[in-house]
């Protein structure tokens, strides 16, 4: 049996969340319990970008697609882990070039943000010209360490620019223990629908 990685960040009230806000942090309440003489059970809120999640294009394209028109076979299959911990700022298109990226492709990146469990406000993220070069490209899926694919820059052109190519977005990985390569990749967002992201487990099989 392959062995599995779990990739996915846990739910839990002290987890980063961005840029640290305490009004995106997750809330665990009980709400009934043994002590009541009732089954025990317990009320989750929290954002639909919470931890690791999927993106949908309405996240941030007007009248773009929601969260239940991403199929899972488009979330499932062979995919790639690139190793992008050397890096600092940003992703260019010219990191990207060395990595022989081939149309269709699932593409996981690995950077310096699995390397801690505090939100880290210069986050590697993929710039602009890093994103259409995937989308030239075309591959399937782009997913991140970080709790998101960018920052600092003006009206978020490489979320639109993925989005406008149907390249889907996985944001929130734990990559620290999985090393660079080839795996079957697995996520398996929540079933929601008529939103713009739903939170997902995520897990890679491999030697």
């Amino acid at each position: 049996m392959p062995k599995i990685y779990d990739i996915s960040m846990t739910i839990e009230e002290s987890m980063q969340v961005w840029k640290s806000y305490e009004a995106k942090k997750p809330h665990i309440t009980n709400v009934q319990n043994h002590d009541q003489g009732k089954p025990h059970e317990s009320l989750l809120t929290m954002n639909t970008h919470t931890g690791t999640h999927v993106d949908a294009p309405l996240h941030m394209l007007a009248g773009g697609e929601t969260i239940e028109t991403i199929s899972l076979d488009r979330l499932v299959g062979p995919a790639r882990v690139l190793d992008l911990t050397h890096l600092t700022g940003f992703i260019t298109k010219e990191d990207l070039v060395p990595f022989a990226i081939q149309r269709g492709e699932r593409l996981l990146f690995k950077t310096s943000s699995s390397f801690t469990e505090e939100f880290m406000l210069e986050f590697v993220f993929l710039r602009e010209d890093g994103a259409q070069y995937l989308a030239d490209i075309g591959v399937g899926l782009v997913a991140t360490d970080a709790l998101g694919i960018e920052r600092a820059q003006a009206e978020y052109p490489t979320h639109r620019t993925l989005m406008r190519n149907d390249v889907i977005i996985v944001e929130g990985l734990r990559l620290k223990d999985v090393a660079a390569g080839n795996y079957t990749l697995v996520i398996a967002p929540l079933k929601m629908t008529g939103i713009d992201a739903a939170p997902a487990r995520a897990f890679l099989m491999g030697d």
